[in-house]
Parts: structure tokens; sequence; C-alpha cells
């Protein structure tokens, strides 16, 4: 069906034939927004819906807070204990979108009691922290999917076809950064991003992860790695007075060695004046290349070493906005720019597409393994900071 630019994704569904999902939101703050905003446009965006949300119940420890998110959000009630939501018989999905302290017992609680879990980045504070979650999901037999969105940018998913399809050839380097300035006045209050027992640690998780991410969902596994890691203000003002030591990373630089010997380069920082949200990556193949800039997130940069003249040779710039590219059918005509909010709406999307007709999370979607083994990498990266030496990469059975 088509419809001034839109085409559905699937066939007509008959009314009322999609199943309801009921979502249990932890976290009414930035992630919970993002989340709640994209389970309100699902059923009409990604038309017709795999399933319908629920917008069951929200849960956060602020009540007065709560209680305005659930009203603005459009939930039907709120807790301010996550385990008499997890109880409700309403709620089938748990979304935990609180600070990474709250990640593990409260999402190990609601696969334990037969819910489907979705969590955000990164998974866990440490891979020990990330292990015992992804066991628990296992053993309880649920769909787990941890929130890297970046996964479901359609340029993102593009660049991953043109890679399969060894249109790039054998890939010899991946580099990626991501650029952030908001912390970079030294009168910031010490917030729990900036606190290792909340946080775990700090751009290393709050970015690192999504770019780690991104070279597993793009290259493959890393081996080995090398790294430093820098804080830059030691200490900063605590909201009831005083100062408070920082124990995690402003910045972080890390060397990374794939198994299929590709050489990785990655880089977070939230010190870097001028840049808000710059996250960019470059792939270089023996046949060409890819590069990406999430604030231009509905291009993509492409060269192809045989196909241009000499004389005009260069990168060609890609707008990821047809119907044949990856969501596009769903959206808006060509050339009709999609944001940064809309990737939760592609993301829930496949989750509840693999819930509803038990389809597997991976490999598109990050399941909790893939939350785990980023965590690997990210402790890795932490241990060579320290030592000074290149350190192996290993997971777990």
């Amino acid at each position: 069906m088509s419809d001034g630019g839109f085409t559905s994704m699937a066939g007509a569904r008959a009314e009322g034939e999609a199943p309801e999902l009921g979502v249990g939101m932890l976290g009414y703050a930035f992630m919970g927004k993002a989340h709640s905003n994209a389970l309100k446009k699902l059923p009409y965006m990604m038309y017709p819906p795999v399933a319908v949300p629920r917008l069951a119940a929200i849960s956060g420890r602020n009540e007065a807070a709560t209680a305005e998110a659930a009203k603005r959000y459009g939930y039907e009630k709120y807790y301010t204990d996550w385990r008499q939501m997890i109880a409700d018989p309403n709620v089938q999905v748990f979304d935990n979108g609180g600070p990474n302290d709250i990640h593990a017992e409260p999402t190990i609680a609601a696969a334990q009691a037969g819910k489907h879990v979705f969590c955000e980045k990164p998974l866990a504070r440490t891979a020990a922290e990330a292990k015992t979650m992804l066991d628990a999901v296992k053993a309880a037999g649920v769909k787990h999917m941890v929130a890297h969105n970046y996964r479901f940018v359609p340029a993102i998913v593009q660049a991953r076809h043109l890679i399969e399809s060894g249109a790039l050839g054998r890939i010899f380097h991946f580099r990626a950064l991501y650029l952030q300035e908001w912390i970079i006045d030294p009168n910031f209050p010490k917030i729990w991003r900036l606190d290792k027992s909340v946080a775990g640690s700090g751009a290393l998780g709050d970015l690192g992860s999504h770019i780690i991410d991104l070279a597993r969902f793009l290259i493959g596994e890393p081996k080995q790695t090398m790294a430093m890691t820098r804080t830059f203000v030691e200490e900063r003002p605590l909201d009831g007075g005083g100062m408070g030591k920082i124990d995690v990373d402003d910045a972080f630089v890390a060397l990374l060695d794939f198994e299929n010997g590709a050489v990785g380069t990655v880089e977070a920082t939230r010190f870097a004046q001028g840049r808000k949200n710059h996250e960019t990556l470059e792939i270089n193949g023996e046949k060409g290349s890819i590069q990406f800039n999430m604030e231009r997130m509905n291009e993509l940069n492409v060269y192809w070493a045989d196909s241009e003249p000499n004389t005009t040779r260069g990168f060609t710039n890609v707008l990821v906005s047809e119907p044949y590219h990856p969501y596009w059918e769903n959206w808006w005509p060509q050339g009709h720019i999609i944001g940064w909010g809309d990737t939760f709406v592609h993301e829930f999307h496949h989750f509840f597409d693999a819930i509803v007709n038990e389809k597997p999370v991976a490999p598109y979607g990050a399941t909790f393994e893939d939350g785990y083994r980023t965590a690997v990498i990210c402790d890795a990266i932490l241990e060579s900071a320290a030592t000074k030496r290149a350190v192996d990469i290993r997971y777990e059975a």
C-alpha cells in the first residue's frame, strides 16, 4: 500500500490482530523519555505493527517526578518500587532506562519473573556484572536486548550490508571517534555519570560502549587492545557542598587488533570544545571506504577505488532515504530525513518482532551477549591503561 510516499513494510493486517505487549519502564529521565517516545510512535510508523505497546507502568525513586512522567508520557500507573512493577501482571516487557548501578538487580529480577528484558547501555558497570545478567536471561529463557540504538540507523545498517556483500573487500582499518563537550567546565557538578560506583566508567562506558559495539557489529571481534585514559578534572563540586573526587575517565583512546587482521582505533571524550554529539567512523577496505557522521545520520559517504575516473576520484555522499534503504519504506518520501529518536522506533520494532514471532534478536539487535562482550572490551581497555601494556580480550563461555 502507498500513500504520498508511505509504503507499508507488510501486508494489511486485520484490525486488532496485532498483539498487545505491556511495557514497564524503569526510569523517567533522558532514556525514559526517549524510549517512551519511540513506543508511542511505533504502532503507526512501523505499520502494521508486529505488536502494539501498552504503556502499562513506569517506576522511579522520586514519586513526584515519576507521577509527572507517567502523566506526560502516557503510562497507566506508576510505582516507586520497581519490584511492584515487575509483579504487575500487565507488564510483559521490562525496560530498564535507569542509571548503570540499577541495571543488574532489577533486570535479573524481571527476567526471573518471566519478563522479556530491554536494558540501556552500557549493560553493566563491569564485565563480571554483565555476565551475571547474561547468565540470568539465558536461564530464564526470555528475550533480551541492549539499547545500542546506533545499530538501527539506516546508514549504519546499509554500511553493514555493503561490508557483508564484500563490496569493500578485505577490511584494513576501523576508526571511530565520539566527542562531546558537556562537562568541560571544572565547576560542573559531580553527577552520577562521574561516580565509578554508579557509572562503572566515564566516557568509556557512556560513549565508548557505542563505538565499541559498532566496531563488533561492522568489523568483528577484537582480540587485543592497548589503551590510555585521562581524567582532566580530578575534583568537582558536590550538591551538598564541598568537593568530590572524580574516579572515572574523562577521555580514552584505544587500539584494537581484530581477529580478521583489521586495525582499529576508538576514542571518546567529554572534553572536546565545540563538539555536541560528534560520533564518526570510517572503514577502509581494499576496494573502497565508508565514512559516517552521526550528526548527519541520514548520509553515508562512500568511495569505490575502481569506479571513478582518476580526475574525479573522491568520496560520494549518499542520502540514505530511499524506499529500498533499511527501514525507510515506513517513513517519509525520499529526502525527508529522520532523527536520532527515530532509531529507538526501529529498535523496539525489532525487539517486539523477536518476541511475538519467536525470532532471534541477533545479529542486528544487540543481545546481552553483545552487552557482555562490550563490557569485557571496556574492562580490557581500563586494564591496559592502568598497566600500560597490551591486554588480550577473552570472553567466558
